[in-house]
């Protein structure tokens, strides 16, 4: 189960079963202003960059009580592409959605908005990983790669664990007929994760449960997964919320794992 806690001024939730620090942030508890209030940790916005820059640093306080603390992120492009992260990257982020790690002391950050974050901690081989699992990457199998990664420094199937974190829920996820049709021509059977919409051509997407039958069709045992609708819940940004409020951008909240130093 994924708890709420406050650290600091972060305002975050965190799954009891991975054991290194993590977390799944909100919106609350960073300095940015207006429709970026206040956790905005994407560089892609056009949020002022000093605040995204101390929102950054609060969420690498938060995690390691230190704000230097490097945070990685990724030039997310809805890909199935991982990459290995050995040292701080800076502002050289690499284009992929999904990166691992054994080297300690780097927060590995994932930055949504409705998308669905999702990160990884093998303890007993100290290697973590996190993804951006949007639907396209998803169903092109970013959460199969980043396993891959993962097992090819050393991890073991067995003893990974997954988190999902707050994502987009099937009641707020309308989706067109061709949408569905691009899902059920890789497989009939994901026609389970749409439920009919307010007419013939509409359907409810179920975005969280396609990810967590992803991850169980890897092989991994233990998944475990936040019931937040980031659409309807006012602690996160949310692109489809301010889609339909025609407001002219959006801010992303951060979820983030580290391997600290022995």
């Amino acid at each position: 189960m994924l708890n709420t806690k406050k650290i600091k001024t972060c305002q975050l939730e965190y799954s009891n079963a991975i054991d290194y620090p993590h977390g799944f942030f909100s919106n609350n508890g960073g300095v940015s202003e207006g429709i970026y209030k206040s956790l905005n940790c994407g560089p892609g916005s056009n949020d002022i960059p000093e605040r995204i820059i101390t929102n950054r640093a609060l969420v690498a306080e938060a995690l390691t009580g230190d704000k230097t603390t490097p945070v990685l992120s990724l030039y997310q492009v809805h890909s199935n592409i991982t990459v290995r992260a050995n040292s701080d990257w800076k502002e050289n982020r690499p284009e992929a959605d999904a990166m691992v790690t054994n080297t300690p002391g780097l927060v590995l950050g994932i930055l949504t908005a409705d998308c669905t974050p999702v990160l990884f901690a093998d303890k007993k081989n100290k290697v973590i990983g996190a993804a951006h699992a949007g639907w396209k990457g998803a169903l092109s199998g970013v959460l199969q790669a980043t396993i891959n990664q993962m097992l090819s420094l050393g991890a073991q199937l067995e003893t990974i664990t997954a988190a999902i974190g707050p994502t987009i829920h099937q009641p707020s996820y309308e989706v067109t007929q061709p949408f569905r049709d691009k899902f059920l021509e890789h497989n009939e059977a994901y026609n389970k994760f749409f439920h009919s919409g307010c007419d013939n051509d509409h359907f409810q997407f179920n975005l969280p449960e396609f990810v967590k039958w992803q991850l169980r069709e890897t092989g991994l045992q233990s998944i475990y997964s936040s019931t937040t609708d980031t659409y309807t819940s006012q602690n996160h940004f949310s692109y489809r919320r301010t889609t339909h409020k025609n407001e002219s951008d959006y801010g992303r909240q951060m979820s983030a794992i580290t391997l600290p130093h022995p």
